[in-house]
């Protein structure tokens, strides 16, 4: 009879019950930052109807203890969620200090610019970086910050153009 000598690699261990107590406490800790979020910004983030009534939920309870309690129920359930990433990064979007807030803000301005600068190519360009914009509508908005740029009025259209390209990034960017 041979003997096969031990093979560590094929034993998975599982993970530690430390480990398991920190990756509770930073969903914990995610939790808590989606209970300071506005109503607005909780109806955009990606998560399940029952994450979402259980965040509704904490708003009530106002003991210490029971919110405490509470606030561990919210990170059991962000266990069943399917993307933990994706949620942490849209978190991470609404702090207005962020690098990820950041950054978008900066994609959209340059992709504003390059509108107004060089008309549909540009347009052409965004639609493949984001197809679910509204083309006709993207077009529009497009056509009136040059125009109001070569005009040098402010009628507003450059911020219009901007707000809806900052929206279909956030979209496509959660998608």
């Amino acid at each position: 009879m041979t003997e096969q000598p031990y093979d560590d690699s094929e034993q998975e261990w599982g993970k530690s019950k430390s480990q398991l107590k920190r990756e509770m406490q930073d969903l914990q800790d995610l939790g808590k930052q989606m209970l300071a979020l506005s109503n607005e910004q909780l109806a955009t983030l990606p998560i399940g109807d029952t994450l979402r009534r259980a965040i509704e939920e904490s708003h009530r309870i106002r003991q210490n203890e029971a919110r405490r309690r509470h606030l561990q129920y919210i990170g059991k359930v962000m266990r069943q969620e399917d993307d933990i990433d994706a949620l942490r990064r849209a978190i991470g979007a609404f702090h207005a200090g962020s690098e990820e807030h950041t950054r978008r803000l900066h994609l959209a301005e340059r992709w504003r610019d390059r509108m107004v600068q060089e008309g549909d190519s540009a347009v052409g360009e965004f639609l493949d970086y984001c197809p679910a914009a509204d083309i006709q509508h993207l077009r529009n908005l497009a056509r009136n910050a040059r125009r109001e740029a070569q005009q040098e009025k402010n009628t507003g259209q450059g911020k219009k153009l901007f707000r809806y390209l900052r929206e279909c990034i956030d979209e496509g960017e959660r998608n």
